[in-house]
């Protein structure tokens, strides 16, 4: 089951633009949930001249008890914004709070269900 936990969801409503896996083949074990994989996705909305590209970032976050996409970033970040968020989260321990957050929205969405 996939669950979309993204403010006005209908902006991101087809095939991201770009993405990068940060976790495959996973078995991290967080809150009794098995984390099998997560992966950052682009979504490319606008270019501005003077403010270049606008992205929504998001994080897909694949479990044994389902997946869930949730907003991890959002604007005028630039032409390279996918890698520079990859980077961010790998470098300065936001895998762990990213995965936090996931999981707390899918318990969320699980119990509505």
């Amino acid at each position: 089951m996939k669950f979309v936990d993204v403010p006005d969801s209908q902006r991101i409503k087809r095939e991201p633009d770009n993405r990068i896996v940060i976790l495959a083949d996973g078995k991290i074990m967080q809150e009794d949930v098995v984390i099998k994989q997560i992966e950052l996705l682009q979504y490319k909305i606008k270019n501005d001249e003077k403010l270049g590209q606008y992205s929504i970032i998001t994080a897909l976050i694949d479990t044994a008890q389902g997946t869930i996409e949730i907003l991890y970033d959002e604007g005028y970040r630039g032409d390279d914004a996918l890698n520079e968020s990859a980077n961010m989260l790998i470098q300065n321990l936001g895998l762990s709070g990213l995965i936090l957050r996931s999981l707390i929205s899918l318990k969320n969405q699980l119990e509505k269900n």
